[in-house]
C-alpha cells in the first residue's frame, strides 16, 4: 500500500469513528430526553375519561369536546362518558372511577357537606376544583300549540321531564317550580329522548337546566314550533330567595324563537379532577384549556366564559393543586383555603 493509499485510508477511519462516537453521543441524548420525559409523566394515566351527562346536553357536547382536545395536545387515550349528570359525577370522580367530572356549584355543596342524595353522610373531599365553565340557565320548553306562555300557564297535573335523575335540573328545578306553585308530574330521561317525548305528545313541557344553547332545544327548533317560557320578574326574584341561584339573561340570539331576551336564573358550572392525580397531568390539562378559549369555543359557544377570570364564582370546591400553579404562574390568586391540601 503507498504511502498516499495509507494516509486516504487513515482519514476514512478517522472519519468513520468520528460519526460513530457522534452518533451515540446523539442516540444517548435523545435516550435522556425520553428518560426525562417519561420521569415528567410519572404516575400519569395511560387514558381517562370525563364525566359529561346525557346526549343532547350541554355537558355532553362540552364535556367530550374538552376530552379530544386534552387527550388529543397530551397524546393519550381520553373521552367523554354519559353519565346522569353534576351529581353523579362528583361521587364517580371521588371514588375515581374517572378522572375528570363536570358539575354545578349547587350539587357539588351538598356532596362536600355529605348531603349529596346518592350518597348521604358521604363527604365526597377527593373532588378537586379546576377551571370554571360557564353559568346553567334554567329554561322551560313547550310546543307552541300547547298554549302555555308562562310559568302560571302550565296546567295542573302537567308532566315535565326534568332530565336525567340526580341532573341540576333534576335536583333544583321541581323544587323552583314547586315553589312557584307549580302542580306537576315529574319524569325523568335524557335530554333527547324527553324531547321525542314532548314532540309526541307524552309530556307537556321539557325545564331544562343546561348550558346554552341547548342542542335538544335547537334540534327542536328546526323540527316544530316551541315555545321558550322565562320567569316574571317576581318568579325570578323567588326563586333566588329560595335557592343557589342568580339572575340571567338568555340572549335573543341564543335560539331562533327567541325574538327578545329571556329572563330566567343560572348555576355556575366547574370542572372537576381527582385530587389524587399528578399535579402535572391536572397542570396541563388545565394549560391547555386556559390557554386555548378559541379551541374550547369552536367546541360549544358556552365556553366564552371559560376564563381565568371567572374563578371567583367557586366558593365551594377546593381547587386542585396543579390547577393553582399555572393560575399562580400567569397572575391569578387563588385563596389559601381554597386551595386543596
Amino acid at each position: 500500500m503507498s504511502t498516499q493509499q495509507q494516509a486516504k485510508r487513515t482519514n476514512f477511519i478517522h472519519r468513520l469513528n468520528t460519526t460513530l462516537i457522534a452518533g451515540t453521543l446523539a442516540a444517548g441524548l435523545v435516550a435522556t430526553g425520553s428518560a426525562q420525559a417519561q420521569d415528567d409523566r410519572e404516575g400519569w394515566p395511560q387514558s381517562f375519561t370525563v364525566g359529561t351527562a346525557s346526549q343532547g346536553g350541554t355537558y355532553f357536547v362540552y364535556g367530550s369536546g374538552w376530552a379530544n382536545l386534552i387527550a388529543d395536545q397530551l397524546g393519550l387515550s381520553g373521552g367523554g362518558e354519559v353519565t346522569g349528570g353534576p351529581t353523579q359525577n362528583l361521587a364517580l370522580v371521588h371514588n375515581g372511577e374517572v378522572a375528570f367530572g363536570l358539575t354545578t356549584m349547587g350539587p357539588a355543596s351538598d356532596a362536600l357537606s355529605g348531603k349529596s342524595p346518592l350518597a348521604p353522610g358521604v363527604v365526597m373531599d377527593n373532588v378537586c376544583a379546576m377551571f370554571p365553565m360557564y353559568e346553567t340557565p334554567f329554561s322551560i320548553t313547550a310546543l307552541s300549540d300547547s298554549g302555555i306562555t308562562s310559568i302560571s300557564e302550565i296546567p295542573d297535573g302537567a308532566t315535565i321531564g326534568f332530565g336525567p335523575a340526580g341532573s341540576t335540573s333534576d335536583t333544583y328545578f321541581p323544587a323552583i317550580l314547586e315553589e312557584l306553585g307549580v302542580d306537576f308530574e315529574r319524569r325523568n330521561g335524557g335530554w333527547n329522548d324527553l324531547a321525542g317525548q314532548l314532540q309526541d305528545g307524552l309530556i307537556d313541557v321539557i325545564a331544562f337546566a343546561a348550558g346554552i344553547p341547548i342542542p335538544a332545544v335547537s334540534q327542536l327548533e328546526v323540527q316544530t314550533d316551541v315555545n321558550i317560557i322565562e320567569f316574571t320578574e317576581q318568579e325570578q326574584a323567588k326563586a333566588i330567595e329560595a335557592f343557589p341561584v342568580s339572575a340571567f339573561t338568555i340572549p335573543a340570539s341564543t335560539y331562533s324563537t327567541l325574538e327578545e331576551e329571556s329572563r330566567v336564573v343560572s348555576m355556575w358550572n366547574f370542572a372537576i379532577a381527582g385530587c389524587d392525580l399528578p399535579d402535572d397531568f391536572v397542570y396541563e390539562a388545565t394549560r391547555i384549556t386556559m390557554e386555548n378559549n378559541d379551541k374550547m369555543r369552536s367546541i360549544h359557544r358556552s365556553a366564552e366564559t371559560t376564563v381565568p377570570e371567572n374563578l371567583k364564582y367557586n366558593e365551594v370546591i377546593p381547587f386542585h393543586p396543579g390547577a393553582v400553579r399555572w393560575y399562580k404562574e400567569n397572575g391569578y390568586e387563588i385563596p389559601e383555603d381554597m386551595i386543596h391540601q
